[in-house]
């Protein structure tokens, strides 16, 4: 019989392997930098978004001191072609954060006011005669929310007409895109050849790699006159959400199509076959058994679209127009301003740190992140819910 000789190393623990170690570390700080510039972006984006809450908006009231007031005086008299005052109300003599802010206690009389000196914690001082007065708001997350008015520089902070808008030219994106997507995705899962397939699927990938910016002027220059020799020029506007919307939906195409494609192909072999078995046609079959089967990729494929057309900036910023509406109208051929519209025009311009308009930024993009995460959440949760498991 052989003599078996065992290895002079019998030890069973863990050698070490300096390379794969390196490999090991290098993987986790990349993991570490990703989670860090997230929480990081997460940060700056809630910093300054509480100074937004914290900051207020001053008003143009009019008004001028008709007499000189020093520190300690608590009684205002001012011109009377303005605006009117009540109990309550906040007034400044210089329209910038930091300046003395007063509360109205009492109005004894037109043209004469009696404040509270130093409110808010700001610092009481000496205005000179001719002095014109501020009314001074708080930015509220109830206005915020609700108000149909989004213009900060006269104290107006309802966002409501930027995400209106920003939702109408989702939707239309979405109506564009998921139909043509969605056949695309099957004629190449279950009707092309491997060649058209190879053809068609670059394709695509080439219209995504198309720059926004391009696709904004594409909008303008094509689509805006296509719409008005359809519709009319008195109905649709030079500026307007459909024409945006429109060419967002061509952008959304490829991704819409390549991952519902991928959960197309994904669906066994076999539910097919079943299916022809039984003597169904091939248009039945990706219809009634493939799409249903594939349907947690599908939905998932929509939302993440949906996702990335909310977070569009340049095909709205140019095609869409330049200003919030107001009043908040749902006419899609009309112009809007989007939040991401908003946020790259004022981000452009002259902004002062801490100012008003610059920390509004802040607060819209939090709002941005705060959904593209709720999206990206239902979109997971839609795809472990519905999803297919085949043995």
């Amino acid at each position: 019989m052989a003599e078996f000789t065992l290895p002079k190393d019998t030890s069973l623990n863990k050698r070490s392997r300096p390379v794969d170690d390196l490999i090991r570390y290098v993987l986790f700080v990349c993991a570490s930098i990703s989670i860090l510039t997230t929480a990081g972006i997460i940060f700056v984006l809630g910093n300054e978004a509480l100074n937004f809450f914290r900051s207020h908006g001053f008003i143009q009231a009019g008004n001028s001191l008709i007499q000189a007031i020093e520190p300690d005086e608590t009684v205002i008299r001012h011109t009377t072609s303005g605006q009117t005052y009540t109990v309550g109300d906040m007034i400044s003599f210089a329209e910038r954060e930091g300046t003395e802010i007063l509360l109205i206690t009492d109005v004894p009389e037109r043209g004469v006011l009696i404040v509270e000196r130093g409110y808010e914690g700001t610092t009481p001082s000496f205005h000179g005669n001719g002095s014109n007065l501020f009314k001074v708001k708080n930015v509220t997350l109830v206005e915020f929310f609700t108000g149909q008015r989004w213009q900060p520089q006269i104290a107006a902070f309802g966002f409501l007409p930027l995400l209106v808008s920003t939702v109408i030219i989702s939707v239309i994106g979405l109506l564009v895109a998921v139909p043509i997507g969605l056949g695309a995705a099957i004629y190449m899962s279950e009707y092309a050849s491997e060649r058209a397939r190879s053809i068609l699927k670059p394709t695509l990938e080439i219209l995504a790699g198309i720059p926004t910016v391009v696709l904004g002027y594409f909008a303008l220059t094509f689509m805006t006159p296509l719409l008005r020799a359809i519709f009319g020029v008195d109905v649709v506007q030079v500026y307007n959400m459909a024409s945006a919307g429109i060419v967002v939906g061509f952008m959304l195409i490829p991704l819409v199509a390549t991952v519902s494609e991928d959960a197309l192909r994904a669906v066994p072999r076999s539910l097919r076959e079943a299916s022809f078995a039984l003597g169904a046609t091939r248009f039945e079959t990706s219809v009634r058994v493939l799409v249903p089967s594939a349907l947690s990729g599908i939905l998932a494929a929509i939302i993440l679209a949906m996702s990335r057309a909310f977070g569009e900036t340049m095909i709205v910023a140019v095609a869409a127009g330049a200003g919030p509406m107001y009043p908040i109208d749902f006419n899609p051929f009309k112009a809007a301003e989007t939040i991401t519209g908003h946020i790259a025009r004022i981000s452009t311009g002259d902004l002062s740190y801490a100012s008003m308009d610059y920390n509004s930024l802040f607060s819209l993009g939090l709002v941005l992140f705060v959904v593209t995460l709720a999206l990206n959440l239902l979109s997971n949760y839609i795809s472990a819910r519905f999803r297919e498991v085949y043995q």
